[in-house]
């Protein structure tokens, strides 16, 4: 997982619930406290997120000895009206596209 993001105050246009679930999505068997601190949230905040995903459909988890292994429902459709017939799958697809790009720019050039 990429270090933590910078602090910020005011508004974001994703929600903990979106950040969470990427941040899972990203790293199946990562542990509640590091999502916690990437996505600078309090643990309890996060596993009601994580329950919250989970109940609706979008996150499942398999316990393995005092890890979790979670997987993200892909085909899940987004909560939202105004963002009918959008998956999952899509959002995160955007998100790895800018994960991926951003990597790309804090390469060392050769």
């Amino acid at each position: 997982m990429t270090a933590a993001p910078e602090p910020h105050t005011g508004w974001t246009f994703l929600t903990n619930h979106a950040r969470v679930l990427s941040a899972i999505a990203a790293e199946p068997t990562i542990r509640i406290r590091d999502i916690a601190a990437y996505c600078r949230l309090t643990e309890r905040a996060v596993q009601k997120i994580v329950s919250d995903l989970e109940r609706d459909g979008y996150l499942t988890h398999t316990r393995r000895g005092r890890s979790n292994t979670y997987r993200v429902s892909d085909g899940t459709i987004l909560r939202h009206p105004a963002e009918a017939g959008l998956s999952v799958s899509d959002l995160l697809g955007v998100l790895a596209r800018h994960d991926a790009e951003h990597v790309e720019d804090r390469a060392p050039q050769r």
